[in-house]
C-alpha cells in the first residue's frame, strides 16, 4: 500500500519537500536554527485577531517511550512492582494550520503523550523508562518554545468568584510581557473575548459547585482564551470537548479550526467525537494500549484499514466509533461484536486484533514515516528535552514585583466573598456575644474567671483560623500546578501575595470579636490594655494561621491535613497552660511548643502584673503573682522573649510551607 495514501501528500504540507518546509520571521527569542522547518508563511492582517507576528511551529515526535513501575499487592498481602508501559514507540508530525487529534480509548496514553509534548511530563520516582526524539522546528525544548506553547488541561481550572473578564485580563497580565502596555494588554483581552465567543457572558461569574455560573462550553472556551492570549505558535488540548453536549462540542472545534488557520499547530486528545467533530480533524493518531495502530489524514483511517482487511459492511458509520472498536480489539462486522464481553475467548481474540494492527502499522506505515522524518528530524533525545524543559522555567516575561502585585489583586477580589460570607460573620460575632454575655462584667475579684476568658481568646483564635488555613493550599493545588507549568509567576510572588493579601482578611473578624467580648467581659477598662491585648491575638491568629498553611502545603490532601491539624490543636489545648499546671517533667517540653501558652502568658501579662493584688476574699487581698495559674506560666516577666518565640514560630511556619509548595510536581 503506497504511503500516499496513508500521510498526506508533499502538497498539502505547502512545500516541495518531504516535510513541512516555508520561510519564518527570525525573532531574538527563537532558538538558533529555528527559521529552517515550519509550515507555509501566515500573512496576518493588521486588522487580523491579535496582530502579534506568528512563528509558526512543527512539530516532530519519533519512538516516544514511557514506561512505569506499578505496585500490586501479592497473595499474602506483600506489594510488588511490575513494569508498565503506558506509550510504546509513538512517531508522528504535525504542521501549521492543521489539527492532530489523539484517538483511543482511556487509559491508551493519550493524555500521557500530549503531556510530554507539551513540555510538562516531568520525572517521576515511579518512571521506569522514557526516551524519544522531540523536536520543534528541528530544535529540543526551550524557553523560546514554552513561550509560545499554549497547553488547555482536561479540566477548566478557574476562580469561581472571578468573572470571565477578570480572569481573562489576571491572566494577561501575568503572561503578557512588561513590553506591552496595560491598555494594550486588555486589548487583547478584548480582541480574544470578541474571537471566542464570549461577549455575552463577559460579565458573568465563573461560577462553581457552590453557585452557578457560566456554562461547560463557555469554561471550555475561557480556558482556550486564557492561552490564546499569549498569541501561540503550537497549541495543545487535553479532551476538550468531554462534558460537553454535540452541539457545544462541534463550536468548541469550530473555533479551533479557525484557530488552526491562522498558521498555529493544534494538537488535542479526543475521546469519543461524533462524525461531524471527526471530519474536521486534519490528522489522526490511533493509540490502543499506549501502540499506535495509525498515523496519517483522519479522512484515508477508514480506507488504511479497509485495505488491511478490517473493512464494514455498514453503509453509514461515525468513523470515531469504529476506530475505537479497533483500538479496543474489537474488528467491524465481527459476529461477536455484540458478544465481545462475554465470550470467553474475548481477550484473546481482542490481543489477536491488536496484534494483527500494529503489524499492519509497522510494515505500512511507520517504515515509510520515518523514512520522511529523518529528512529534517535532528537528533534530539529524551534527555536533551527534559533538560529544556527545566530551563524553560527560568525566564519571566514579568518582574517580581508585576507579579506580586497581580496576585495580590486577584487574591482580594476572589477571596472577597469568601472572608466575609455571611455565615463567617455570624459565627464570630454569635461567639464572641455569647461569650461577653456569660462573662459579662466579671469582677475584679473573680479573677479565675478573668483568666479563663484570656485563655478563652488565646483558644478561640488559636485554633480558628489555624482550620480554615489548612485548606488553602491543598484547595488551590490544581490552580497553582495549572499557572506554574505555564510560567505565569515564580512561586515566591505567589506565596508573599497569598500572605499579604490574607491579612486585612483575616484580621478583621478577630478584632471585632475583640472588640465586642473585650467590653462585654469587664477586662482592665484601660485603652492601651485593649490595644496590647488585641494586637497579642492578631499575632496569635498569624502564627495560628502558619501552622495551618505549613500542614496543608506538607500534606496536600484536605482529609489527611484536617485530622493533623485536629490532633495538633488538642495537644496544644492539653498543653496550653490552663488545664495542667503541673505537667510531668519528662513531658513538659510540649508546652515550649505550644503558641497558645505563649499567646495566654502573653494576655496575662498585658492584664496583671505579678505585684497586683486582687480580693481573694472578703476583706482579704492576695498577690497576683501568687496565683497557682500565674506561677504554672513561670510568672509574668520576660515578655518579649516569649513574643520573639511567636516570632519565630511565625517565620517557621511560614517557611515550611514555602519549602513545602516547592516539592509540589507541576505536572501530574
Amino acid at each position: 500500500m503506497s504511503l500516499s495514501s496513508i500521510v498526506p501528500k508533499p502538497a498539502e504540507y505547502g512545500g516541495s519537500d518531504s516535510s513541512c518546509t516555508t520561510t519564518v520571521e527570525v525573532s531574538p527569542e527563537m532558538p538558533a536554527g529555528t527559521q529552517n522547518k515550519a509550515a507555509p508563511a501566515t500573512q496576518v492582517n493588521s486588522q487580523a485577531f491579535l496582530q502579534l507576528t506568528l512563528y509558526p511551529i512543527t512539530l516532530k515526535f519519533e519512538e516516544v517511550f514511557y514506561k512505569v513501575k506499578v505496585e500490586q499487592k501479592g497473595s499474602r498481602g506483600r506489594s510488588r512492582s511490575r513494569e508498565k508501559s503506558i506509550l510504546s514507540g509513538i512517531t508522528g508530525m504535525v504542521c501549521p494550520g492543521e489539527i492532530l487529534a489523539m484517538l483511543g480509548p482511556s487509559g491508551s496514553g493519550k493524555t500521557t503523550l500530549l503531556t510530554s509534548l507539551g513540555g510538562r511530563l516531568n520525572h517521576q520516582n515511579n518512571v521506569k523508562f522514557m526516551s524519544g526524539k522531540i523536536s520543534y522546528n528541528g530544535q529540543p525544548f526551550c524557553g523560546a518554545i514554552k513561550r509560545r506553547t499554549g497547553f488547555v488541561a482536561q479540566d477548566d481550572v478557574l476562580y469561581p468568584h472571578l468573572t470571565v473578564t477578570e480572569t481573562l485580563v489576571f491572566t494577561a497580565l501575568l503572561r503578557l510581557p512588561n513590553s506591552l502596555s496595560r491598555d494594550e494588554k486588555v486589548q487583547h483581552v478584548e480582541q480574544v473575548i470578541s474571537e471566542l465567543g464570549l461577549t455575552q457572558c463577559r460579565s458573568s461569574m465563573i461560577g462553581g459547585p457552590l453557585f452557578r455560573g457560566i456554562s461547560g462550553g463557555e469554561k471550555k472556551r475561557v480556558s482556550i482564551g486564557q492561552e490564546m492570549l499569549i498569541n501561540p505558535s503550537l497549541l495543545l488540548l487535553d479532551e476538550p470537548t468531554s462534558g460537553l453536549d454535540s452541539t457545544t462540542a462541534q463550536r468548541i472545534l469550530i473555533t479551533l479550526k479557525r484557530l488552526a488557520s491562522g498558521g498555529r499547530t493544534l494538537v488535542t486528545t479526543i475521546h469519543q467525537p461524533s462524525s461531524r467533530i471527526y471530519h474536521m480533524f486534519d490528522k489522526l493518531v490511533l493509540l490502543s494500549e499506549g501502540s499506535p495502530i495509525y498515523y496519517g489524514p483522519a479522512s484515508a483511517a477508514l480506507n488504511y484499514f479497509s485495505s488491511i482487511g478490517f473493512s464494514t459492511s455498514l453503509p453509514s458509520v461515525n468513523p470515531a466509533d469504529l476506530l475505537l472498536d479497533l483500538a479496543n480489539g474489537i474488528a467491524p462486522d465481527s459476529q461477536h461484536a455484540s458478544e465481545q464481553w462475554e465470550n470467553t475467548n474475548a481477550e484473546q481474540e481482542q490481543k489477536m486484533v491488536r496484534k494483527a494492527l500494529i503489524s499492519a502499522y509497522d510494515k505500512n506505515i511507520y517504515a515509510k514515516l520515518k523514512d520522511e522524518l529523518c529528512a529534517g528530524l535532528e537528533v534530539n533525545n529524551y534527555d536533551n528535552y527534559m533538560k529544556g524543559a527545566a530551563s524553560a522555567k527560568q525566564y519571566w516575561c514579568t518582574s517580581w514585583w508585576h507579579q506580586f502585585k497581580v496576585l495580590f489583586q486577584r487574591g482580594l477580589r476572589e477571596r472577597r466573598y469568601e472572608a466575609f460570607n455571611r455565615l463567617r460573620i455570624f459565627q464570630v460575632v454569635s461567639v464572641a456575644t455569647l461569650g461577653g454575655l456569660l462573662w459579662w462584667r466579671t469582677p475584679t475579684s473573680h479573677i479565675e474567671d478573668r483568666i479563663a476568658l484570656l485563655f478563652f481568646f488565646s483558644v478561640f483564635w488559636g485554633f480558628y483560623p489555624l482550620y480554615n488555613a489548612v485548606f488553602t493550599f491543598p484547595q488551590e493545588r490544581r490552580m497553582l500546578i495549572k499557572e506554574r507549568s505555564s510560567g505565569m509567576y515564580q512561586l515566591s510572588s505567589y506565596f508573599l501575595a497569598r500572605t499579604v493579601g490574607d491579612l486585612p482578611l483575616e484580621l478583621a473578624l478577630p478584632t471585632a470579636f475583640v472588640l465586642i467580648i473585650y467590653w462585654m467581659g469587664g477586662l482592665k477598662p484601660d485603652p492601651f490594655t485593649f490595644i496590647l491585648s488585641l494586637l497579642v491575638v492578631l499575632y496569635s491568629v498569624l502564627v495560628s494561621q502558619s501552622l495551618g498553611l505549613a500542614i496543608g502545603a506538607i500534606l496536600m490532601d484536605i482529609k489527611q491535613a484536617t485530622t493533623l491539624a485536629s490532633v495538633t490543636t488538642l495537644v496544644f489545648l492539653i498543653a496550653g497552660g490552663y488545664y495542667i499546671q503541673q505537667i510531668p517533667p519528662f513531658i513538659v517540653w510540649l508546652k515550649y511548643l505550644s503558641y497558645s501558652y505563649y499567646c495566654y502568658k502573653l494576655l496575662l501579662g498585658v492584664q496583671y502584673d505579678e505585684d497586683d493584688f486582687y480580693e481573694c476574699s472578703k476583706g482579704v487581698l492576695c498577690r497576683v503573682g501568687d496565683l497557682p495559674a500565674v506561677k504554672s506560666m513561670g510568672g509574668l516577666d520576660h515578655l518579649w522573649l516569649d513574643v520573639s518565640i511567636l516570632g519565630l514560630m511565625l517565620l517557621g511556619y511560614r517557611l515550611l510551607a514555602y519549602l513545602a509548595l516547592h516539592r509540589v510536581r507541576l505536572r501530574r
